[in-house]
């Protein structure tokens, strides 16, 4: 082999590298960890490498990977947002609300959604950057708030059903042959990834997550930046609560419980870094692909769902013990 061959490898490995190591892309160790779950899963079940399932997976990463993007652009500014689950299922039954109990036109359904999680997300940046109060509390109060209010909201406490036939279409159509949600999600996910990696917003915020004190100095609004991700963070999760709605084609004031447990870790797993300064949107999108996988193949494999709960938290445990070795290596070299 040549000198001029090695380099020429050399510096494809290089380019290689950057795109999986760079700080908005995706890490090669999560494809790594999807690819052997995906061949973990296909011998222990005969069902799962089948087409039926594998729309399964994605409809159920939809939901999730939407929810994944809102938290990514949180952890990567050094935030936090517990109340994603909760202002998910506030948010459809928002919609609900508004296009069945008031008969209002079916598009308020989406305006009711989307709205509503862009309020509890701009609550919980006001809140955050007012008092200074740590977001920790800010978004767990947020949670027991959104879940209470979509339980006064919803009449007796219960699911609103009967959505107008075209919203229906956002969570059951399929468009080409492909489920709608998805069709969301990767719309969603090519813009933020944009956004995150290319843009002056994207910019900032990993430049706040990395050391806000550096971030001041160099002119950067702070507090209207994290008052502006917290609402698009909220924003998302009334778009993961409209895809939700439009699934099950209802509102229910219990969906999404426990969902910012499993869009945090696919977050994190996906190389967005719990402490900041670090985010990959397309890593979300494969880390809510094996949280995807990993459930779908319990649920194929009958195990209840209590225990895939520990194996979800049990998970989130090494993902965030694995970041915290990979940022102490950083500091160091």
């Amino acid at each position: 082999m040549t000198a001029i061959d090695t380099a020429g490898r050399g510096d494809a490995w290089r380019r290689l590298q950057f795109f999986f190591d760079s700080k908005v892309h995706v890490r090669l160790e999560s494809l790594i960890v999807l690819a052997l779950l995906c061949v973990a899963m296909t011998v222990l079940s005969p069902y799962f490498l089948s087409v039926s399932n594998f729309l399964n997976i994605l409809l159920a990463t939809s939901t999730i990977g939407v929810l994944a993007i809102g938290a990514t652009l949180i952890l990567s500014s050094a935030g936090l947002d517990l109340s994603l689950g909760s202002v998910l299922g506030l948010s459809g039954v928002a919609g609900a609300y508004l296009s069945v109990e008031l008969e209002w036109p079916w598009f308020m359904a989406i305006i009711g959604a989307l709205g509503s999680g862009a309020l509890a997300g701009y609550i919980n940046g006001q809140l955050i950057t007012r008092t200074r109060i740590p977001a920790f509390i800010v978004t767990l109060g947020m949670l027991g708030i959104a879940r209470g209010v979509a339980l006064i909201i919803a009449p007796n406490g219960g699911a609103i059903y009967g959505l107008p036939d075209i919203v229906v279409y956002l969570g059951q159509g399929r468009p080409f042959g492909v489920p709608t949600p998805v069709v969301i999600l990767v719309l969603t996910a090519l813009i933020a990834h944009y956004v995150l990696a290319y843009s002056r917003f994207g910019m900032h915020t990993l430049a706040m997550g990395d050391n806000e004190g550096a971030a001041r100095a160099t002119g950067i609004p702070v507090e209207r930046l994290r008052r502006e991700l917290y609402a698009i963070s909220g924003l998302l999760a009334g778009l993961a609560g409209l895809i939700f709605m439009a699934r099950v084609n209802a509102g229910d004031p219990t969906a999404g419980y426990t969902y910012e447990l499993t869009a945090i870790t696919a977050t994190i797993i996906g190389g967005t870094s719990l402490f900041g300064g670090r985010g990959s949107i397309l890593g979300a999108l494969v880390g809510a692909l094996i949280m995807g996988v990993l459930q779908n193949g319990l649920n194929l494999l009958a195990v209840q769902s209590y225990y895939q709960q520990i194996a979800i938290g049990a998970v989130l445990i090494i993902a965030v013990y694995i970041d915290q070795l990979q940022s102490e290596r950083e500091r160091k070299s």
